[in-house]
């Protein structure tokens, strides 16, 4: 019997799970045969981290950086000082063992090309595409000091309707003024949300991390920038055309933020497997578990807006994140939450 576990939380799946259920990271293979032939799982051990640090030292000589603070396939992301203004940024850098990867370059150039053109509240935009004289590119974006989302689910649970609501119109009108360039996120996910303190010392949500986005439009310079058949993506937030490598839209980005606030209201994502590969092939197949099934009290009318929003066909969805939004508010019927909202949904 052979066992997998998911390289980045160290989760350890049996069977025929190739994807992490926590992360969707792809599972590698952890298991060896003892000698009485039974199965004697491998010490977990974190993967080394690569010697290439910029930790104290400048970029440009402009930005100096203070510290990594996470990594992800292709990049890394530090705070860091933009000594000509006095501020905190973030800087996301390539991989130094990528950089010889064209395709690579071209994503995180297409990222920041698509990025810089979003200018939102609730979207974090980027400021500056450069490259180092040793050939590092990188990215510069404003420093968001808060929480993530998932951390905060992680805290706290599932969250009052009236402030996932909040969250999620935010959300839903800075997915809306993407869309409106014709960029879609494609990689929505707890993770890709911040909380940011805002003026009013209310949490505000900003939407992270275009690195998946796409143009909608048809351009053949992106289209080699994926092979056909590859879907790119966190698995449990996919849409079902997703899934199936399908052209995608702003429907799409519509279902997996339905996703993402099923699992802000419930603690529990609307679909059920032993491994991301059956909750994706479940997408295709079923319909998601009702949000009464966890939380019997939540409203009718609300459940039903998340459940029109992750219909299978797209057909059936909210055309536009605008419309899931009004809805959102509409159904939850929560005075404060409205007029909070009202500018930014119309």
């Amino acid at each position: 019997m052979s066992e997998r576990r998911c390289p980045k939380c160290g989760t350890v799946y049996s069977g025929d799970a190739r994807f992490c259920a926590k992360d969707g990271s792809p599972l590698v293979d952890v298991a060896v045969a003892g000698k009485s032939g039974t199965t004697i799982r491998k010490a977990y051990k974190p993967a080394a981290p690569e010697r290439f640090t910029l930790t104290s030292q400048r970029i440009d000589n402009r930005y100096e950086v203070l510290k990594r603070l996470g990594e992800g396939g292709m990049s890394y992301v530090y705070e860091a000082r933009d000594l000509t203004r006095g501020e905190s940024v973030a800087i996301k850098i390539l991989s130094p063992k990528l950089s010889a990867d064209t395709s690579s370059v071209q994503r995180l150039r297409r990222e920041a090309g698509l990025a810089m053109r979003l200018e939102h509240p609730h979207v974090c935009k980027i400021m500056r595409l450069g490259e180092t004289e040793d050939g590092l590119i990188y990215l510069v974006m404003p420093y968001l000091r808060g929480e993530l989302l998932s951390d905060r689910e992680g805290k706290v649970g599932p969250l009052p309707i009236d402030q996932g609501v909040e969250w999620l119109g935010q959300m839903c009108s800075g997915l809306h003024h993407a869309h409106s360039l014709h960029i879609i996120h494609r990689d929505l996910k707890p993770e890709n949300v911040m909380l940011v303190p805002s003026d009013d010392q209310r949490d505000k949500a900003v939407v992270m991390d275009f690195g998946l986005a796409k143009e909608n439009r048809a351009d053949p310079s992106m289209a080699k920038l994926t092979a056909t058949g590859i879907i790119l993506g966190t698995p449990e937030f996919m849409s079902p055309e997703q899934i199936r490598g399908r052209p995608l839209d702003a429907r799409s980005d519509i279902y997996a933020l339905a996703v993402v606030a099923y699992e802000m209201f419930t603690g529990k994502l609307p679909f059920q497997g032993r491994s991301a590969q059956e909750m994706m092939i479940a997408r295709l197949r079923g319909k998601p578990l009702t949000v009464r099934q966890f939380v019997p009290d939540f409203p009718a009318p609300l459940e039903g807006v998340l459940m029109q929003a992750m219909a299978t066909e797209p057909e059936q969805r909210f055309k536009t994140a605008l419309e899931f939004g009004q809805a959102l508010v509409k159904a939850a019927n929560v005075p404060d939450v409205t007029q909070r909202l009202a500018g930014l949904l119309k």
